[in-house]
């Protein structure tokens, strides 16, 4: 008997191993010894072709009349995802992986302080009380308490992450005024942006002839491209088709999770005690927030 490829299950697993490789780009990264703009252009190429060849292989044509309709959007939106990972490879750099992907995981708690304001939506105490205790959480995390004002480094690090998140969230925000269009075209157009806008940064800001890339570098680099971006792509927007919302939002915070304890793991990054509470309390806060009102589980 075949496998049921749309099945629930299918899709918690689909999901599942997505999320779970997500949480191991900062350690990739961290390896690769190339400009944060040049690892980000190259990931920008790599995904939006093999999101093509996924649709060649279906032998589906992407909707021009849908691309079109929302092509401005779609441009803003890759330009930001583009800029966004730039951001994010530079807060690798600067600081710990787990400061840096927790930073990140503010997006939800932008998003929610601009929707009132972008989509009309009402803040809620319990989403205020949300962003107080991420906040609270991340002054824990940056290790405020116990040593004082972080080095510059240190502040870099967190900048950038900070800086990523609000690029995200502006993301998240376009995509929501994007309608009548695939996941995978849509996904594709923003990743081919990204790399169509990250291409001339990259001319004007790097010297390409002083590259000297190592054959780990490059494989690395191939890796994150295909695997981190064309291939958990895919497996996550064919999930979405087959599970709610708030599932797939729960299943999410798979990522940070993974990224905290292979950066404690592999990369030997220290988070004490009020290091690891901040850490509950950011993804816990930006996880409640995202729950509908009145609601503390999900029901499948």
């Amino acid at each position: 008997m075949k496998p049921n490829l749309s099945s629930p299950s299918m899709a918690r697993a689909q999901i599942i191993a997505a999320m779970t490789v997500f949480g191991t780009i900062g350690i990739f990264v961290r390896y690769i010894h190339l400009p944060s703009s040049i690892i980000a252009l190259v990931r920008g190429i790599i995904g939006a072709a093999f999101l093509l060849l996924v649709l060649g292989l279906k032998r589906t044509r992407p909707d021009g009349a849908a691309i079109r309709k929302n092509l401005l959007l779609l441009c803003l939106s890759g330009a930001a995802i583009g800029f966004n990972w730039i951001l994010l490879f530079e807060a690798y750099h600067y600081t710990t992986v787990a400061t840096a992907t927790l930073c990140y995981y503010f997006a939800p708690i932008f998003v929610t302080l601009l929707s009132p304001f972008l989509l009309g939506e009402r803040l809620t105490r319990r989403k205020i009380l949300c962003v107080l205790a991420a906040l609270g959480g991340m002054v824990l995390v940056s290790g405020l308490p116990q040593t004082g004002l972080p080095s510059l480094s240190e502040a870099k690090g967190i900048l950038f992450g900070f800086g990523a998140a609000i690029l995200y969230a502006s993301v998240v925000l376009m995509n929501k005024k994007i309608s009548g269009i695939g996941a995978f075209d849509k996904t594709m157009v923003q990743l081919a942006t990204a790399a169509v806008v990250l291409l001339p940064y990259t001319l004007v800001t790097e010297d390409y002839s002083a590259l000297s890339p190592t054959p780990l570098a490059i494989f690395l680099l191939v890796v994150v491209g295909v695997v981190h971006t064309g291939v958990c792509y895919t497996l996550y927007f064919a999930s979405l088709a087959h599970l709610p919302a708030q599932t797939a939002a729960l299943f999410s915070y798979i990522d940070p999770v993974v990224a905290i304890l292979l950066s404690a793991f592999f990369l030997g990054e220290p988070m004490g005690l009020l290091g690891a509470v901040g850490a509950v309390l950011v993804l816990g806060s930006t996880l409640v927030s995202e729950l509908p009102e009145g609601k503390l589980f999900v029901n499948n």
